[in-house]
């Protein structure tokens, strides 16, 4: 009886320091991806690139992610999660390193491609999906919303300094005489110390962040696809659904609200920086929250039911008279729009097996990530046409809402967890 409850405890120690040390990871990749956002076109640029060649970069990186991802997270079940998440810092001190040491277009593009290098600031790579499976075995259902919800806010407020520090370090080292391309390749030689980070934290996560062994078929003798069994159906569906939530989201990303904002009404890259800055800082504050809602109404309520109204604030920045009023209204989106991300994140992880959960989180990450991957494109067509220049903001928040009804269509009323 003793022994058995000095096993008890023991567990219960590994789950603590496993949890704080997927937080610890989370907050120092995303402060990685901050810190080299606002200077990797930048940086690319100052090696010689054309911006033809930049966009192709760019491009290539988002590609090269998808299928790192694809692939990572479908094995990572099977052959150690762990294991998966060393590779994948290993490969940011590659491209960390890549960016130091040579200018070469080859190179260069090489490691975007498989260096799990970020162009937005945003989570990308198969991280995030190894993580949430872990945490998801670390702590009980009841919780796991509230702990995805500080996942998120930590995810957040990283990536808000990293990009403060990246960009406020550039400009310094240029007051000191350096030149832009050496500032830049200090900076991304950054993320390459925040791999090495990485790696002595995974080293110390204990077993119990693996999958439990499962069985080659469920219970009806279906076969193993892509890391699933008994779930593939509703993974598939999900995964659909959050492709066209990540294409409509495509339309406005930070970088063409920025430029939108710059356009109409000649706003500074100072206040677009302080206006961003705070933004991300409400969308987690925003994420933290939603683990209360989602006690009270359940996950798929608060996905939709914070979605909607988010949506229609978008649809209403462009119909804003002056700059001021149209802040309001992206403050007032950011404030909610991040809340049905932890209640995205738990419900996947609810409604698939233990043994899925790495391959699942990565399947509809991919989705998306490609989902997300056109829709840019579709945003510049747009806006270079003074008759749609504001069509982006009504395009992405009418899909959006499209979104949401079918979410709750399929999967809301008798289906939440």
């Amino acid at each position: 009886m003793r022994l058995r409850g000095q096993n008890l405890v023991s567990a219960m120690n590994d789950a603590t320091r496993d949890i704080a040390i997927l937080f610890s990871t989370r907050a120092i990749r995303m402060f990685a991806y901050g810190f080299i956002s606002l200077v990797l076109a930048l940086y690319l640029a100052a090696t010689g690139l054309s911006a033809v060649g930049v966009g192709a970069v760019l491009t290539a990186t988002l590609a090269g992610d998808i299928f790192v991802s694809l692939w990572v997270t479908v094995v990572a079940d099977r052959v150690g999660r762990k294991n998966m998440l060393l590779l994948g810092a290993v490969l940011m001190i590659f491209a960390g390193l890549i960016f130091l040491l040579t200018t070469y277009p080859l190179w260069i593009t090489l490691a975007a491609i498989i260096g799990i290098v970020s162009p937005s600031g945003g989570e990308i790579g198969p991280f995030l999906s190894i993580e949430q499976a872990a945490l998801s075995q670390q702590v009980a259902d009841n919780r796991r919303t509230r702990v995805f919800g500080w996942y998120n806010l930590a995810g957040s407020f990283a990536t808000a300094a990293g990009a403060l520090a990246g960009g406020w370090l550039a400009q310094w080292l240029q007051t000191l005489g350096w030149s832009s391309l050496d500032a830049y390749r200090l900076i991304m030689a950054g993320y390459a110390v925040c791999g090495l980070a990485l790696v002595l934290f995974f080293l110390f996560l204990s077993m119990d962040v693996e999958a439990k062994p499962r069985a080659k078929t469920n219970e009806t003798g279906g076969k193993m696809f892509m890391g699933l069994h008994r779930s593939q159906k509703v993974v598939f569906k999900l995964s659909s659904l959050f492709a066209l939530d990540a294409f409509a989201g495509g339309f406005v990303v930070q970088s063409m609200i920025a430029w939108w904002l710059h356009v109409r009404y000649g706003a500074d890259e100072g206040m677009l920086g302080t206006l961003f800055f705070g933004a991300n800082l409400l969308a987690g504050v925003s994420a933290l929250l939603a683990a209360r809602l989602a006690e009270r109404i359940g996950l798929v309520r608060t996905m939709v039911y914070t979605h909607i109204p988010s949506n229609l604030l978008l649809c209403l920045v462009p119909l804003m008279p002056n700059f001021w009023l149209a802040v309001v209204m992206l403050l007032l989106r950011a404030s909610i729009s991040q809340m049905d991300v932890p209640a995205r994140q738990s419900y996947t992880m609810a409604v698939v097996a233990p043994d899925e959960r790495s391959a699942a989180s990565g399947i509809t990450t991919v989705a998306r990530s490609v989902g997300a991957a056109a829709s840019p494109l579709l945003t510049g067509l747009f806006m270079s046409s003074p008759l749609l220049f504001a069509a982006p903001f009504f395009v992405a928040g009418g899909l959006k809402i499209l979104y949401d009804l079918l979410l709750y269509k399929m999967f809301g009323e008798n289906n939440e967890q």
